[in-house]
Formats: C-alpha cells, sequence, structure tokens
C-alpha cells in the first residue's frame, strides 16, 4: 500500500506537464523483454530502414509503463545506431501509447517530426488524459527533443 502511495505521488509530481518530456540513453527501461508484441504492429521504421521506433511496456509502474524507443543515426565507430527512450519523465513512462497513430513528418531545418497519441494520469492519478506526445530527431546530431501537446 505504502509503494502504491508513493508511485501515485510521484506520478503526480511528475504530472504538471512540463513542456520537455525526457529523452534518455537505453537502460534498463529499453530492455528487449519490455518489447511489446506483436512485434509486426508495434514497431515502424522511417529514413529508408535507418531509425527504428518500437513501444516498450515496463509493466510497473502501471499508471506509466509505456515508453518509445528509438533507434536511429547516427553511428558510432563500430556501426551501432544511438538507442533512447521517449518517456513522460525519467523512468516514468506514459499511462498508454496509440502506435497506430504514430506519425511522421520531416523538416530539413529539424529534421524528422514524429507524433503519437498517449495517455497520462490526471494530476490526482485517477483518471487518465489523452494528449499528442511530440519528438524531432535530427539524424545528422542525434539531438532529440519531446514534448507534449
Amino acid at each position: 500500500m505504502k509503494t502504491s502511495i508513493l508511485v501515485a505521488t510521484m506520478l503526480a509530481a511528475s504530472m504538471n506537464y512540463a513542456k520537455s518530456q525526457s529523452i534518455e540513453p537505453c537502460d534498463w527501461v529499453s530492455s528487449a523483454a519490455s518489447l511489446v508484441e506483436p512485434w509486426e504492429q508495434n514497431t515502424r521504421t522511417f529514413a529508408n530502414g535507418d531509425v527504428r521506433v518500437a513501444v516498450l511496456d515496463t509493466i510497473e509502474p502501471a499508471l506509466a509503463a509505456f515508453h518509445v524507443l528509438v533507434l536511429s543515426p547516427p553511428y558510432d565507430e563500430v556501426g551501432s545506431r544511438q538507442c533512447k527512450t521517449v518517456s513522460m519523465s525519467a523512468g516514468l513512462g506514459f499511462s498508454g501509447l496509440d502506435f497506430a497513430s504514430l506519425n511522421a513528418d520531416y523538416d530539413p531545418a529539424v529534421g524528422l517530426i514524429f507524433t503519437m497519441d498517449v495517455q497520462t494520469p490526471s494530476t490526482d492519478a485517477s483518471s487518465f488524459v489523452d494528449r499528442t506526445v511530440r519528438f524531432t530527431l535530427n539524424q545528422a546530431t542525434g539531438e532529440m527533443q519531446a514534448e507534449l501537446q
């Protein structure tokens, strides 16, 4: 019970909806065990296959278990792509993701621009709020930014 109260408190505090969402290097959140199946419905490629976006489900905390995995250029000296996760805040994901709503556009000044419908907990963590997450990727530099709309 104490854990549930702590998680609800943490979620409520993080749900003040700061403009910037968390983009972190891959860690425990991006474990292969977190990839959502069926893979064919929860992963897509862009930029001639150089960029892969996939859904991650860490199961806990249940109110914030869904994250977005992004594998993309730039490539390192041995040919590996960068690996990043897009989350609500560090270690806390979204309450839900509508992967079918994932849309990608390209702006030469910004790079790839992704949008996807997500759900976040309400400020008191008693319900869910429909939102859109927008994240950008500059493949040349690897820079990424994200925000809730």
